[in-house]
């Protein structure tokens, strides 16, 4: 079997389990766009709104030329990519997976100590993270951590080991970028036994409505990463009215409403409420 033979059967394997592939060439690069999308005028760019795939039958586009169509994948244009192909790549994203790219060992420290077990793959420098469900790919979101998951591709370099879990909200949230207008708590409040015991700090109920109904706004101006924006909400409302008396179920069903109104499930805003309290020690 030639090295290309191996690595057009991998792509195959890869399309029959509904993960779409394409070759690279030396030096993990994708081929470069032909002509009729030159500039990307077909407009499968990572920067445009679209999430599709370039409709080219060649593989022109990175991750967007990703596919597992068997017959683009064995003719034509990509056939002679194969040829010259010297690895094979997939879009995460399109699989409906995340990968925690881990580029080294201190980033493997700081995974192993931070973020839930999973299916793991070896890689030249360090290793792959895999998990279920998609998310915005981001890169450098810690020093050696990168994410790829939608408008993004990763190497193939095989199944991996380990049980694939549901990507957690840990993950989510080191893509998060905090919109300026949010400020931090004001105060750092020392963890009560309980939640709802401490020492009321707010001077008028002013303040607290104040701060509901920013969250509420931001929930609701939120055009990508919803689940984490909620997280990362409730995550602030907690850090400054969870410790004392002041945060009754009305503030928090408003906020549940918003969350549902952008399309998040009541599951997934008690489990975010919950991730939430539980990284404050609530």
């Amino acid at each position: 079997m030639t090295a290309t033979t191996a690595l057009l059967d991998t792509a195959l394997m890869l399309a029959a389990h509904g993960i779409p592939s394409l070759p690279l060439r030396a030096g993990k690069v994708p081929f470069g766009n032909c002509k009729r999308c030159t500039d990307n005028a077909c407009g499968g760019r990572p920067n445009m709104k679209t999430s599709g795939p370039c409709a080219c039958p060649g593989p022109c586009h990175a991750w967007a030329a990703a596919t597992t169509d068997l017959h683009v994948l064995t003719s034509g244009p990509w056939h002679r990519a194969w040829l010259r192909a010297s690895a094979v790549a997939y879009h995460p994203g399109g699989a409906r997976l995340t990968v925690v790219d881990l580029d080294n060992a201190d980033a493997i420290t700081w995974a192993r100590k931070t973020l839930p077990t999973t299916r793991t793959v070896p890689t030249t420098r360090g290793q792959h993270w895999i998990y279920w469900g998609a998310m915005p790919s981001s890169n450098a979101v810690r020093p050696g951590v990168d994410i790829k998951s939608t408008m993004a591709y990763a190497r193939w370099l095989g199944p991996g080991t380990g049980a694939m879990t549901e990507l957690p909200d840990a993950v989510r949230a080191l893509a998060m970028r905090e919109p300026s207008t949010v400020r931090p708590a004001p105060q750092t409040v020392p963890v009560p036994a309980t939640v709802g015991d401490g020492e009321c700090p707010h001077r008028t109920p002013a303040y607290l409505e104040r701060g509901i109904a920013m969250a509420e706004q931001r929930i609701t101006a939120a055009s990508t990463a919803v689940h984490t924006t909620v997280y990362r909400t409730f995550l602030a409302v907690l850090s400054v009215h969870g410790r004392c008396g002041c945060l009754t179920e009305a503030h928090i069903a408003r906020l549940f409403a918003a969350a549902q109104a952008k399309g998040e499930t009541a599951r997934h805003c008690t489990d975010a409420w919950t991730n939430a309290r539980t990284a404050l020690g609530m």
